[in-house]
Protein backbone atom coordinates (compact mmCIF):
# COMPACT_ATOMS: atom_id res chain seq x y z
CA UNK A 1 0.00 0.00 0.00
CA UNK A 2 0.78 3.41 -0.56
CA UNK A 3 -0.38 5.51 2.26
CA UNK A 4 3.06 7.11 2.71
CA UNK A 5 1.74 9.74 -0.57
CA UNK A 6 0.34 12.80 1.47
CA UNK A 7 -0.14 15.55 -1.01
CA UNK A 8 -2.59 15.12 -4.10
CA UNK A 9 -0.18 15.87 -6.52
CA UNK A 10 1.75 12.58 -5.21
CA UNK A 11 -1.67 10.47 -5.32
CA UNK A 12 -2.18 11.64 -8.76
CA UNK A 13 1.12 10.47 -10.14
CA UNK A 14 1.52 7.10 -8.91
CA UNK A 15 -2.21 6.34 -9.91
CA UNK A 16 -1.47 7.46 -13.37
CA UNK A 17 1.18 4.69 -13.95
CA UNK A 18 -0.65 2.05 -11.73
CA UNK A 19 -2.02 -1.15 -12.82
CA UNK A 20 -5.54 -1.10 -11.98
CA UNK A 21 -6.65 -4.45 -9.78
CA UNK A 22 -10.77 -5.56 -11.02
CA UNK A 23 -12.73 -8.17 -9.87
CA UNK A 24 -11.97 -12.00 -9.58
CA UNK A 25 -15.49 -12.75 -10.95
CA UNK A 26 -14.75 -10.42 -14.05
CA UNK A 27 -11.31 -12.08 -14.63
CA UNK A 28 -13.01 -15.70 -14.21
CA UNK A 29 -15.44 -14.63 -16.52
CA UNK A 30 -13.83 -13.45 -19.34
CA UNK A 31 -11.49 -16.32 -19.24
CA UNK A 32 -14.25 -18.77 -19.24
CA UNK A 33 -15.68 -16.69 -22.66
CA UNK A 34 -12.22 -16.80 -24.39
CA UNK A 35 -12.35 -20.34 -24.57
CA UNK A 36 -16.21 -20.41 -26.00
CA UNK A 37 -16.26 -19.89 -29.08
CA UNK A 38 -20.15 -20.00 -29.47
CA UNK A 39 -20.25 -17.52 -26.98
CA UNK A 40 -16.99 -15.30 -27.26
CA UNK A 41 -18.12 -11.75 -29.39
CA UNK A 42 -17.75 -8.33 -28.96
CA UNK A 43 -21.22 -8.23 -27.12
CA UNK A 44 -20.75 -10.66 -24.22
CA UNK A 45 -17.05 -9.54 -23.38
CA UNK A 46 -18.52 -5.68 -23.29
CA UNK A 47 -21.88 -6.96 -20.76
CA UNK A 48 -18.70 -8.28 -18.18
CA UNK A 49 -16.90 -4.85 -18.39
CA UNK A 50 -19.62 -3.01 -18.11
CA UNK A 51 -20.46 -4.57 -15.16
CA UNK A 52 -16.91 -4.13 -13.68
CA UNK A 53 -16.16 -0.19 -12.76
CA UNK A 54 -12.28 -0.34 -12.16
CA UNK A 55 -12.44 -2.66 -15.65
CA UNK A 56 -14.31 -0.08 -17.42
CA UNK A 57 -11.81 2.11 -16.44
CA UNK A 58 -8.71 -0.02 -17.52
CA UNK A 59 -9.98 -0.59 -21.05
CA UNK A 60 -10.73 3.52 -21.56
CA UNK A 61 -7.05 4.52 -19.94
CA UNK A 62 -5.74 1.99 -22.39
CA UNK A 63 -7.58 3.59 -25.59
CA UNK A 64 -6.00 6.83 -24.43
CA UNK A 65 -2.96 6.13 -23.82
CA UNK A 66 -3.06 3.44 -27.66
CA UNK A 67 -4.70 5.74 -29.54
CA UNK A 68 -3.98 6.45 -32.75
CA UNK A 69 -3.32 9.61 -34.94
CA UNK A 70 -6.03 9.38 -37.09
CA UNK A 71 -8.50 8.32 -34.45
CA UNK A 72 -10.75 11.69 -34.58
CA UNK A 73 -13.35 11.00 -32.17
CA UNK A 74 -13.27 9.97 -28.71
CA UNK A 75 -14.57 6.40 -27.72
CA UNK A 76 -16.82 5.93 -24.66
CA UNK A 77 -19.14 2.94 -25.58
CA UNK A 78 -17.05 -0.29 -24.18
CA UNK A 79 -18.68 -2.29 -27.46
CA UNK A 80 -16.88 0.33 -30.24
CA UNK A 81 -13.85 0.58 -27.90
CA UNK A 82 -13.40 -3.51 -28.17
CA UNK A 83 -14.43 -3.53 -31.94
CA UNK A 84 -11.93 -1.38 -32.76
CA UNK A 85 -9.29 -3.09 -30.29
CA UNK A 86 -10.56 -6.65 -31.56
CA UNK A 87 -10.76 -9.55 -29.36
CA UNK A 88 -7.43 -11.00 -29.54
CA UNK A 89 -5.88 -7.67 -28.78
CA UNK A 90 -8.44 -7.31 -25.78
CA UNK A 91 -7.33 -10.42 -24.24
CA UNK A 92 -3.81 -9.98 -24.70
CA UNK A 93 -2.69 -6.25 -24.06
CA UNK A 94 -6.16 -5.10 -22.58
CA UNK A 95 -6.12 -8.09 -19.87
CA UNK A 96 -3.19 -9.49 -19.94
CA UNK A 97 -1.48 -8.85 -16.58
CA UNK A 98 -4.44 -7.59 -14.42
CA UNK A 99 -4.54 -8.96 -10.94
CA UNK A 100 -7.88 -9.03 -9.11
CA UNK A 101 -8.81 -6.42 -5.93
CA UNK A 102 -9.43 -9.53 -3.98
CA UNK A 103 -5.88 -10.31 -3.90
CA UNK A 104 -5.02 -6.63 -3.27
CA UNK A 105 -7.18 -6.64 -0.31
CA UNK A 106 -5.99 -9.82 0.78
CA UNK A 107 -5.33 -8.18 4.41
CA UNK A 108 -7.87 -5.92 4.23
CA UNK A 109 -11.02 -7.16 4.44
CA UNK A 110 -13.20 -4.39 6.15
CA UNK A 111 -11.97 -2.50 3.13
CA UNK A 112 -12.60 -5.15 0.26
CA UNK A 113 -16.27 -5.32 1.91
CA UNK A 114 -15.90 -1.28 1.03
CA UNK A 115 -14.81 -1.40 -2.02
CA UNK A 116 -17.30 -4.00 -2.85
CA UNK A 117 -20.50 -2.17 -1.61
CA UNK A 118 -19.42 1.04 -4.04
CA UNK A 119 -18.95 -0.86 -6.84
CA UNK A 120 -22.26 -2.55 -6.23
CA UNK A 121 -23.61 1.37 -5.89
CA UNK A 122 -21.93 2.30 -8.43
CA UNK A 123 -23.37 -0.54 -11.10
CA UNK A 124 -27.16 0.67 -9.79
CA UNK A 125 -26.67 3.73 -10.20
CA UNK A 126 -25.74 3.38 -13.54
CA UNK A 127 -28.52 1.27 -14.76
CA UNK A 128 -30.60 3.73 -12.97
CA UNK A 129 -29.46 6.46 -15.50
CA UNK A 130 -28.93 4.53 -18.16
CA UNK A 131 -32.90 3.80 -17.86
CA UNK A 132 -33.82 7.66 -17.43
CA UNK A 133 -31.68 8.40 -20.41
CA UNK A 134 -34.24 5.91 -22.41
CA UNK A 135 -36.78 7.71 -21.28
CA UNK A 136 -35.51 10.90 -22.09
CA UNK A 137 -34.92 9.71 -25.16
CA UNK A 138 -31.11 9.90 -25.33
CA UNK A 139 -30.02 8.48 -28.19
CA UNK A 140 -26.18 8.22 -26.04
CA UNK A 141 -27.57 6.37 -23.94
CA UNK A 142 -24.32 4.18 -23.41
CA UNK A 143 -22.34 7.21 -22.41
CA UNK A 144 -24.17 8.52 -19.97
CA UNK A 145 -24.25 4.59 -18.42
CA UNK A 146 -20.28 4.59 -18.28
CA UNK A 147 -20.09 7.97 -17.24
CA UNK A 148 -22.75 7.33 -13.39
CA UNK A 149 -20.33 3.47 -13.47
CA UNK A 150 -17.19 6.05 -13.18
CA UNK A 151 -18.67 8.76 -11.14
CA UNK A 152 -16.93 7.51 -7.89
CA UNK A 153 -13.99 5.76 -8.83
CA UNK A 154 -11.25 8.06 -6.88
CA UNK A 155 -13.19 6.28 -4.11
CA UNK A 156 -12.80 2.89 -5.05
CA UNK A 157 -9.25 3.48 -5.57
CA UNK A 158 -8.41 4.45 -2.75
CA UNK A 159 -9.99 1.89 -0.84
CA UNK A 160 -7.82 -0.38 -3.00
CA UNK A 161 -4.43 1.26 -2.32
CA UNK A 162 -5.43 3.45 1.12
CA UNK A 163 -7.31 1.08 2.67
CA UNK A 164 -6.06 2.28 6.38
CA UNK A 165 -7.17 6.04 5.90
CA UNK A 166 -10.60 5.10 4.27
CA UNK A 167 -11.36 3.33 7.51
CA UNK A 168 -10.38 5.93 9.64
CA UNK A 169 -12.37 8.33 7.59
CA UNK A 170 -15.51 5.96 7.42
CA UNK A 171 -15.64 5.09 11.24
CA UNK A 172 -15.22 8.27 12.13
CA UNK A 173 -18.26 9.11 9.85
CA UNK A 174 -20.20 6.19 11.74
CA UNK A 175 -19.36 7.79 15.22
CA UNK A 176 -20.19 11.23 14.63
CA UNK A 177 -22.93 11.33 11.24
CA UNK A 178 -23.10 15.25 11.54
CA UNK A 179 -19.59 15.27 10.33
CA UNK A 180 -19.03 16.65 7.10
CA UNK A 181 -17.13 13.82 4.19
CA UNK A 182 -14.64 16.86 2.90
CA UNK A 183 -13.81 17.70 6.11
CA UNK A 184 -12.68 14.83 7.36
CA UNK A 185 -11.55 14.14 4.04
CA UNK A 186 -9.31 16.35 4.25
CA UNK A 187 -7.75 15.91 7.61
CA UNK A 188 -7.09 12.12 6.90
CA UNK A 189 -6.01 12.23 3.18
CA UNK A 190 -5.08 16.15 3.27
CA UNK A 191 -7.44 16.46 0.21
CA UNK A 192 -10.48 15.48 -0.89
CA UNK A 193 -11.96 12.19 -2.83
CA UNK A 194 -13.66 14.64 -5.35
CA UNK A 195 -10.46 16.87 -5.66
CA UNK A 196 -8.32 13.62 -6.58
CA UNK A 197 -11.23 12.39 -9.05
CA UNK A 198 -11.00 15.88 -10.97
CA UNK A 199 -7.11 15.79 -11.39
CA UNK A 200 -7.02 11.74 -12.36
CA UNK A 201 -9.81 12.17 -15.02
CA UNK A 202 -8.01 14.90 -16.83
CA UNK A 203 -4.20 13.32 -16.21
CA UNK A 204 -5.76 10.13 -17.42
CA UNK A 205 -7.04 11.70 -20.52
CA UNK A 206 -10.76 10.37 -20.52
CA UNK A 207 -12.70 11.41 -23.11
CA UNK A 208 -13.95 14.67 -22.60
CA UNK A 209 -17.33 14.15 -22.78
CA UNK A 210 -16.99 11.37 -20.12
CA UNK A 211 -15.58 14.04 -17.94
CA UNK A 212 -17.98 16.46 -18.11
CA UNK A 213 -20.91 14.03 -17.34
CA UNK A 214 -18.89 13.09 -14.34
CA UNK A 215 -18.85 16.46 -13.36
CA UNK A 216 -21.98 17.77 -10.75
CA UNK A 217 -20.87 20.97 -11.10
CA UNK A 218 -22.46 21.11 -14.76
CA UNK A 219 -25.39 20.01 -13.48
CA UNK A 220 -27.50 23.01 -15.66
CA UNK A 221 -27.08 20.03 -18.13
CA UNK A 222 -29.97 17.26 -18.55
CA UNK A 223 -27.62 14.69 -18.63
CA UNK A 224 -24.97 15.74 -16.58
CA UNK A 225 -28.31 15.76 -13.72
CA UNK A 226 -29.62 12.56 -14.90
CA UNK A 227 -25.65 11.12 -13.48
CA UNK A 228 -26.39 13.15 -10.88
CA UNK A 229 -29.27 12.19 -9.59
CA UNK A 230 -28.75 8.53 -10.59
CA UNK A 231 -25.88 8.42 -7.92
CA UNK A 232 -27.47 10.10 -5.27
CA UNK A 233 -30.50 7.50 -5.22
CA UNK A 234 -27.97 4.77 -5.40
CA UNK A 235 -25.69 6.04 -2.17
CA UNK A 236 -28.91 7.25 -0.03
CA UNK A 237 -31.07 4.08 -1.01
CA UNK A 238 -28.02 1.88 0.04
CA UNK A 239 -28.42 3.20 3.66
CA UNK A 240 -31.98 1.28 3.55
CA UNK A 241 -35.09 2.59 1.57
CA UNK A 242 -36.07 4.71 4.73
CA UNK A 243 -33.19 7.01 4.43
CA UNK A 244 -34.51 10.27 5.12
CA UNK A 245 -32.55 12.14 1.77
CA UNK A 246 -34.78 9.90 -0.20
CA UNK A 247 -37.89 11.98 -0.56
CA UNK A 248 -36.08 15.03 -2.20
CA UNK A 249 -34.43 12.56 -4.85
CA UNK A 250 -37.86 11.65 -5.95
CA UNK A 251 -38.87 15.37 -6.36
CA UNK A 252 -35.77 15.72 -8.46
CA UNK A 253 -36.11 12.92 -10.22
CA UNK A 254 -39.72 13.60 -10.55
CA UNK A 255 -39.03 16.75 -11.66
CA UNK A 256 -36.09 15.40 -14.50
CA UNK A 257 -38.69 12.71 -16.10
CA UNK A 258 -41.36 14.99 -15.24
CA UNK A 259 -43.52 12.16 -12.76
CA UNK A 260 -44.80 13.15 -9.36
CA UNK A 261 -42.14 12.37 -6.55
CA UNK A 262 -44.94 9.01 -5.78
CA UNK A 263 -44.58 7.63 -9.21
CA UNK A 264 -40.54 8.04 -8.96
CA UNK A 265 -40.95 6.01 -5.70
CA UNK A 266 -43.07 3.53 -6.93
CA UNK A 267 -41.11 3.17 -10.18
CA UNK A 268 -37.47 2.81 -8.34
CA UNK A 269 -38.17 1.29 -4.83
CA UNK A 270 -38.59 -2.48 -5.45
CA UNK A 271 -40.89 -3.76 -2.75
CA UNK A 272 -42.92 -0.20 -3.87
CA UNK A 273 -42.85 -1.52 -7.41
CA UNK A 274 -43.74 -5.11 -6.44
CA UNK A 275 -47.18 -3.68 -4.26
CA UNK A 276 -47.80 -1.20 -6.92
CA UNK A 277 -48.10 -3.90 -9.76
CA UNK A 278 -50.03 -6.19 -7.93
CA UNK A 279 -52.28 -3.28 -7.26
CA UNK A 280 -53.25 -3.03 -10.88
Amino acid sequence: MNEEFKTLSQWVSFLETSILPVSRNSLADLEMLRFDEEQLSVLTVARIVLRDPLLMAHVLRYLQNHRSRHQETEIIEVEQAILVLGLDAFYQKVMGGLGSIEDQLNEHPAALTNLQRVERRAERAADYAREWAIRLNDRRFGEVYVATLLHDLAEMLLWIFAPLPMLKIREAQQMDSTLRSQNIQEEVLGFTVHALQHELVIRWGLPQLLVMLMEDAQATSSRVRNVTLAVNLARHSDNGWDDAALPDDYNDIGQLLRMTPLEVRRWVVPHETERFNRSL
